[in-house]
């Protein structure tokens, strides 16, 4: 998934940014609210999470925002305040989850597989786009009970194109999606990752779902059948 992280405590955002990474998430940590709004309306998130209690902008106050503008991604908050006026706060200013600090980063991560599977295209670990299944603990991906390991990125894009499935997305929007915040993909980075993802998809029988559309960027849908 695509998360962002805000949190204003470095002896707190490193350790979490860490987790999120290992377990194959792209992640956009920063300290500060001004910075996450930015971000909010310059890129798509799969996931929030946010630190309650951020100098000038609350994470509070980001949720609230940040469902204003229609999004539905799930947001998970962090705070201290554990007293039930508090939590009522937050799931009312649009938070869907809500984890006391200290934070267990085992349970860190299991919240966050929770929220992430509320998309219909989820069984359990796996993502599912007709009969082709991305076991995201694995790294692998199953077709007609073939299968391929996936590295790292490789993964990474492939689960972003099956959660924005027959969608026209555009190196631009790719780059923002794979790389975090602050960094610089080289120029030909999206092309020979995706020269990379068909060669993985082909050995599945895939091939042919992830269209070049020249000029505009990729999409990757099964293809129709013919009628």
């Amino acid at each position: 998934m695509v998360i962002l992280l805000v949190e204003d405590d470095p002896e707190q955002l490193e350790p979490l940014h860490a987790a999120l990474s290992q377990a194959g998430h792209v992640v956009d940590a920063v300290a500060d609210g001004e910075t996450a709004q930015w971000l909010l309306t310059s890129k798509s998130y799969d996931l929030l999470i946010l630190d309650w209690m951020l100098p000038n902008v609350s994470g509070l106050q980001l949720c609230q925002h940040y469902r204003q503008m229609g999004n539905t991604a799930p947001v998970l908050m962090l705070t201290a305040k554990d007293t039930t006026p508090d939590k009522v706060a937050g799931l009312d200013a649009g938070a869907d989850d809500y984890l006391v600090k200290p934070v267990d980063l085992i349970e860190l991560l299991a919240r966050v597989r929770a929220l992430g599977r509320r998309s219909p295209l989820w069984n359990g670990e796996t993502l599912v786009l007709e009969d082709l299944q991305l076991h995201t603990n694995r790294l692998m991906l199953e077709r007609d009970q073939q299968t391929t390991q996936l590295s790292m990125r490789e993964f990474q894009l492939m689960e972003y194109l099956m959660r924005h499935p027959n969608q026209l997305l555009s190196r631009d929007q790719i780059e923002r999606a794979l790389w975090e915040w602050g960094t610089q993909p080289e120029s030909n980075a999206v092309s020979t990752l995706v020269r990379r993802l068909r060669q993985r998809l082909e050995s599945v029988g895939a091939k042919d779902w992830l269209e070049t559309v020249y000029g505009m960027g990729y999409r990757f849908a099964p293809p129709k059948a013919d009628v």
